[in-house]
């Protein structure tokens, strides 16, 4: 992908234009968002002119930059005229003063509980009454609704932004303690019903206003219909906002929140503005769907080409590496993205849990202090500071970091998975449970949680749970052979043999085709190895198992077969490091097993000389052999046997043949 040069000055004032307008909107997520990916930018570094300032050539102004975009004359106006009411107000909500930035352009009733002061008891009674009753009940559009009217989109967005802010603070403080008897979904953000009701005032009025909708109300008002579980009409909201001004990020974010599969992901697009903005919607949506297929990769590259510098794009090729376990090479992106920004704390509870997979100590530990003595009031420092005592085997202190990190900010989805997997070594498998849920209300795509939902449930032997939440995690993780292990696992657990068998078989085909798969495409070889000619035993092992089970023991005998031939892989050896030499797995716990169940086949077959060769060659490997031996003195009684009885009748015979003739 390529841009002309006209192309390239247009896409610059769109994210300075961007930077701008989330900034002064107190978006300052989004804002930082545009003004990293404004930089990354070939063209930002040589946009003023070349001469230095100190120059006798140069005038003494700073460079020029492109103007910013043309607005509603009409919201232009009524911006001027609030100008200073809005520098207040925003200064107000710099210094997280939510109500008392809300209330510079729509005041309100006092809190509930104040004091007014009156002349007499009974004048004190009926006004604390009055205020009482305006306290309680939530306040209606139609008492605002008039002063609304004459607010610049700007100032209303920001009045009710403020107002949600400090209805999710007094939430925080309302739920006390993480996993505590108030947290979850007892306590709702109050503020939610107010700010519907004036912005549905509003939408239904803006189309006779003569006014141009922004897009900033829109996405706000996507945010409160999100939190009210109305998801679908949250969509529409998010992609009117992205169609009037496509450089917000907080709106594609959202909107991404809200795309549970790839299938509403296709059904999403058609209705996205045609712009680049769109295409790393596309690609961030994947990322987090964990498709991380050669297409992905292809449009990150032509991205990349725009974007060179981008660490927001790095990112999100490091994390699609994490979600194919071609781990080196996420660890490899994200220790440049470290070196090129030492000071960057986002996406670092990734890199941390690279690094615990890796089991990479010395540089998690590193990674703990670099971010403490950045920020250690983030929730990402937080969490990989957790990683590093989980590491440790410290898992108390390692909870209460994950806790600390929640503290910070409840929907932090890494915290919540994490001081799960805690709770689990920990043995509490109910504050485990608890945890998971939290994660995947905070993040329905989060397999990680629905996976220890099920393990846990698997723990308490509530297996039809396990079977829910397994299934879930296969559906969003398809081409993950533990996932269907998994389900495969349960289905046999609740006696339905042939749902297991399935599963099963759909984990040897999710297995070689997702090894080969990243092998092939970002991976390395080894994997492509895998995927081609080896297949899991444990799978083929446990396929057989359940054919035991319902008694089909020839299918039982070829999957144990099957299972016994992985030791060796590929006959020819076209998978090998060198060539005719074959590679397989080896001598395994599994396979042992596979041959052992062979032997006694073959034994209560008759097939006595196999038998006795596979009970040989376990003595040999040096795995089950007390059986082995047992098994070995059976055959061998029984062969001695038969000859006795071959001995006797044949002198039986010779007998009666002695008779006949005499």
């Amino acid at each position: 992908m390529s841009l002309s040069a006209h192309d390239l000055v247009q896409l610059q004032t769109q994210l300075q234009d961007a930077a701008i307008s989330c900034t002064e909107r107190c978006l300052y997520q989004s804002a930082k968002w545009a003004a990293e990916l404004l930089t990354s930018l070939p063209s930002s570094e040589t946009d003023g002119s070349d001469t230095e300032v100190n120059s006798p050539m140069s005038d003494g102004r700073p460079p020029q930059t492109p103007d910013r975009l043309p607005k509603d004359p009409i919201e232009t106006r009524l911006e001027a005229c609030e100008s200073h009411k809005y520098l207040l107000a925003k200064t107000y909500f710099d210094c997280r003063e939510y109500d008392r930035c809300a209330a510079v352009f729509l005041p309100s009733t006092l809190p509930k509980g104040s004091i007014i002061p009156s002349s007499s008891p009974s004048t004190k009674t009926k006004t604390a009454a009055k205020g009482k009753a305006k306290a309680g009940t939530p306040s209606k559009a139609k008492l605002t609704f008039e002063s609304v009217q004459g607010l610049s989109q700007k100032s209303l967005f920001l009045a009710l932004y403020a107002k949600y802010i400090a209805g999710e603070k007094r939430k925080d403080e309302d739920s006390e303690m993480i996993l505590g008897p108030q947290d979850g979904g007892v306590t709702t953000n109050k503020e939610l019903v107010g700010i519907s009701a004036i912005l549905e005032e509003w939408f239904t009025y803006l189309p006779t206003s003569g006014r141009q909708p922004q897009g900033w109300l829109e996405y706000l008002y996507g945010i409160v219909l999100a939190k009210g579980k109305n998801e679908a009409a949250a969509t529409e909201y998010f992609i009117q906002s992205v169609h009037q001004y496509p450089y917000n990020w907080g709106a594609w974010q959202e909107l991404s929140s809200l795309v549970g599969t790839v299938e509403e992901l296709n059904h999403v697009a058609p209705s996205l503005p045609q712009n680049i903005m769109t295409y790393i919607f596309h690609i961030y949506t994947s990322q987090e769907l964990y498709q991380s297929t050669e297409q992905i990769h292809n449009q990150l590259n032509q991205v990349l080409g725009i974007f060179p510098t981008s660490t927001f794009l790095k990112t999100q090729r490091a994390l699609l590496y994490y979600h194919t376990k071609d781990f080196d090479e996420a660890e490899c992106i994200f220790s440049n993205l470290l070196i090129t920004d030492p000071h960057r704390i986002d996406s670092l509870d990734n890199y941390s849990n690279i690094l615990y997979v890796m089991g990479m100590r010395p540089k998690l530990a590193f990674l703990a202090q670099l971010a403490t003595t950045t920020d250690k009031f983030r929730p990402e420092t937080c969490c990989v500071v957790g990683n590093y005592y989980s590491l440790k085997s410290e898992h108390e202190k390692a909870v209460m970091y994950f806790r600390r990190a929640l503290t910070l900010d409840r929907n932090f989805l890494s915290a919540w998975t994490l001081m799960g997997h805690e709770f689990v070594e920990m043995k509490n498998t109910h504050a485990a449970i608890e945890s998971y849920r939290r994660a995947v209300d905070v993040n329905r795509k989060d397999y990680r949680a629905w996976y220890g939902l099920g393990q846990t449930y698997e723990v308490l032997e509530m297996h039809s749970y396990a079977l829910f939440y397994h299934q879930r995690a296969a559906a969003l993780r398809p081409y993950d052979p533990k996932m269907w292990m998994a389900v495969g696992q349960c289905f046999g657990k609740v006696n339905k043999c042939m749902n297991g068998i399935r599963a099963y078989k759909r984990a040897l085909v999710a297995g070689s085709y997702y090894d080969a798969g990243a092998g092939s495409s970002f991976g390395s070889q080894e994997g492509a190895g895998l995927g081609g000619g080896i297949l899991d035993p444990e799978v083929l092992y446990q396929i057989a198992l359940l054919y035991e089970r319902l008694n089909d023991m020839q299918e039982c005998a070829a999957y144990m077969e099957l299972t016994l031939a992985q030791e060796e892989g590929p006959e020819d050896g076209e998978y090998s490091g060198m060539p005719g030499e074959p590679m397989g797995v080896g001598v395994t716990p599994t396979t042992s097993k596979a041959r052992l169940w062979l032997a006694r086949w073959e034994y209560m077959r008759g097939m006595f000389q196999r038998a006795m060769e596979l009970a040989n060659e376990l003595c040999q490997d040096g795995v089950e052999v007390e059986d082995a031996k047992a098994l070995v003195r059976d055959i061998r009684a029984r062969i001695e046997r038969e000859k006795d009885d071959g001995r006797s009748d044949a002198v039986t015979d010779g007998s009666r043949r002695v008779r006949n003739r005499g």
